[in-house]
């Protein structure tokens, strides 16, 4: 009797633990491209940050930002986004106009925090004429992927420098990889643009043959037409240290920045996972800059003012807020290295009926 008694305790104890053992929640993070940087932020998440916040988390590739904000708003699973800037605020731009689709969208959305700067690029031969940004007027452009970030960046920078949007007829939406070949194959394409934080994947994988084939325009912020871009986007500088294969010196570029974003969650479990992930990340913050993508060591742990329509998502700044104020306090300050000083929209996001 007294061994089965004791039977029965062991089963009931190890019932009463299955729950803890399977506690973890399964989350998703959408990204960008396997080959550029978004991927590798998010699989720095998904290792460094969820284990400890209990969560399992995946890291998905995307067509980019505006995919992302679609995702995040509505594919089940998906409780995180990495959305450039200028995609955000397009959206709460075309919401503030009217636009209902976009509203839907966006309105919901909030930012855990902002990350880093993301590099822009237009590619073009290595024997065009062209040599910097401002001279990619009236060319056969790659875009980016419909629905991507880099889509809208590219549309957004034309019609700053420019005033007026890229010509339908001479604009294309290929993969970055379609786009490349098609640039130096049978030459229908005059410039590439593509948006990837250094150092991206795509870039360097490539050949030392490369600089044989392809260049890489500068942004001359002295320029008349940089004034308006630089109302939007960031000055930055494509390191040659990171593109040895590509590059031989240092050149001045123009970048847009990467925010990580949430939903405006109320579910109890959902927001306490949530908390637990951005108390996570300010305690582990400095693993990720020492393991992570060297896009990491750009970023800084605070929380600035947004702009006008952004908010930040309530619990977790509350978390980020107390987890820096207690390491403060204990005098462990997390030490990141500062930031580097650094209708075609519609169409673009998909929201054209």
């Amino acid at each position: 009797m007294n061994k089965l008694l004791a039977s029965l305790l062991l089963t009931a104890g190890a019932l009463c633990q299955t729950p803890a053992a399977v506690a973890a929640a399964d989350y998703k993070i959408v990204t960008a491209s396997e080959r550029g940087t978004y991927i590798k932020i998010g699989a720095d998440l998904a290792q460094f940050i969820a284990p400890s916040a209990d969560i399992k988390l995946d890291a998905l590739p995307s067509a980019g930002s505006a995919e992302n904000v679609r995702r995040l708003r509505y594919e089940p699973g998906v409780k995180l986004a990495l959305v450039q800037s200028d995609v955000y605020q397009s959206f709460l731009d075309i919401a503030a106009g009217g636009n209902t689709a976009a509203r839907d969208l966006i309105q919901p959305l909030r930012v855990i925090m902002p990350l880093y700067n993301e590099e822009i690029h237009f590619i073009v031969r290595a024997d065009s004429e062209r040599n910097f940004i401002h001279e990619i007027k009236n060319a056969k452009i790659n875009a980016g992927e419909a629905g991507s970030g880099t889509a809208l960046t590219s549309a957004t920078l034309y019609r700053l420098m420019f005033g007026e949007a890229m010509p339908d007829a001479s604009t294309s939406f290929l993969t970055n990889e379609e786009a490349l070949a098609k640039l130096v194959t049978d030459k229908t394409l005059d410039v590439v643009a593509v948006v990837a934080g250094q150092p991206a994947k795509l870039f360097v994988d490539m050949k030392p043959e490369s600089r044989k084939l392809i260049k890489l325009l500068k942004f001359d912020s002295s320029h008349p037409s940089s004034e308006a871009v630089l109302k939007t986007y960031f000055p930055a500088s494509v390191r040659a240290s990171n593109y040895p294969n590509l590059l031989t010196t240092d050149i001045p570029g123009v970048a847009v920045k990467a925010f990580l974003v949430t939903y405006d969650f109320r579910l109890k479990d959902t927001e306490g996972y949530l908390r637990n992930m951005a108390r996570s990340l300010c305690q582990n913050f400095s693993t990720l800059q020492e393991k992570g993508h060297p896009k990491w060591r750009e970023v800084e742990l605070a929380l600035p003012d947004l702009g006008r329509g952004w908010f930040y998502y309530t619990p977790t700044t509350r978390e980020i807020r107390s987890c820096m104020a207690a390491q403060s306090r204990l005098g462990t300050q997390v030490k990141s290295q500062p930031a580097k000083t650094c209708p075609q929209q519609e169409r673009i996001l998909g929201l054209c009926k």
